[in-house]
């Protein structure tokens, strides 16, 4: 297979969010989807080379397929990142240009990168020639005062011409002054089309969309549409039974958990991570959406929000709050 060839994009994938996809949010999601796309929060560059490896880049073997997602804007640095990370055998590696954040800006890496098209596609060349693996851009359609229809197509030839086959395509614009990260995700308007555009006008490349997809069925419209893949982000965290159980039917797959078989999966993990020294609302944090809109939700939310985090709590904590939904179904 020549070095970056993609055989297959990921139908469907969960976005990197910084705080929330840890490993231990992934190893969860994955109890819901075998084939979804999983990434890591970003890790920068110069963490990786100056940091403490082991904590960034460890995970789970069961986390596969995973991919990690990348910050920086330093060729060098960023070649580099990928040469240490790969013994531990990601499957992906993603450049981050659409973080919209302050923090980012100042390193002048994210979505401030939509500016330098130059020179991503020199970092994405010098990561490429470090992996086998895919090297992908996850980006904006565009910064600030910048023409989307005009930027856009320059931006995805300019990095595919670096060797880039996969790009992943936030369907809003980035304010990078004016705006909070948080608002940066939900005030610039959402513009599917033109990332449909972008696929027809790259046939031969997988063009992936991310930004407002909420459910299964939205994901699936957008394939049909054309596109190689969906990235579901804020969706997929605060209710992932909804948008990740079944999802592996966009494969053909008819893996499907229920909710209470996830937290049965989980059981063995979670009493690892405790007999290791870990705290149980470390992994108990990102479970909460688990019953969104079921009965008992809110007790299961209320009892791992007040008991996990105290000292020594254990899996009967996990079990009171399952407790709850069981009696509100059997109700």
């Amino acid at each position: 297979m020549p070095k970056n060839a993609a055989t297959t994009a990921a139908r469907l994938s969960v976005a990197p969010m910084m705080d929330w996809t840890d490993r231990h949010c992934r190893f969860f999601h994955r109890q819901m989807t075998r084939r979804a796309m999983l990434y890591t929060e970003m890790v920068t560059a110069p963490a990786i080379l100056h940091g403490p490896k082991p904590r960034l880049l460890d995970y789970s073997a069961q986390e596969h397929p995973v991919a990690l997602q990348l910050g920086g804007s330093d060729p060098g640095e960023l070649a580099q990142a990928v040469r240490l990370s790969r013994p531990w055998g990601y499957d992906e590696i993603n450049l981050n240009c659409g973080c919209p954040s302050d923090r980012v800006q100042s390193g002048c890496f994210g979505a401030v990168l939509m500016e330098r098209p130059a020179l991503v596609a020199e970092c994405v060349a010098a990561m490429i020639a470090e992996t086998d693996v895919p090297v992908t851009v996850k980006c904006r359609i565009g910064v600030d005062e910048q023409d989307p229809e005009a930027i856009l197509p320059k931006f995805i030839e300019t990095i595919a011409g670096a060797g880039v086959r996969h790009i992943i395509i936030h369907a809003r614009k980035a304010w990078l002054q004016g705006l909070s990260p948080k608002e940066n995700r939900e005030i610039p308007p959402l513009d599917h089309d033109l990332v449909l555009r972008m696929k027809e006008l790259f046939p031969d490349l997988i063009i992936c969309i991310n930004g407002g997809i909420t459910t299964l069925d939205q994901a699936k419209a957008l394939l049909d549409a054309g596109l190689d893949g969906v990235m579901i982000g804020r969706a997929a965290y605060h209710d992932p039974a909804t948008t990740l159980i079944g999802a592996d039917a966009l494969w053909g797959d008819s893996f499907a958990p229920d909710a209470f078989g996830v937290v049965h999966a989980m059981r063995p993990y979670i009493a690892d991570h405790l007999a290791s020294g870990g705290r149980l609302h470390q992994i108990t944090r990102h479970m909460l959406g688990l019953f969104t809109a079921r009965p008992g939700a809110r007790g299961w939310r209320r009892v791992l929000s007040e008991g996990a985090s105290r000292p020594g709590a254990g899996l009967e904590v996990l079990d009171a709050a399952l407790a709850e939904v069981q009696t509100s179904a059997a109700a």
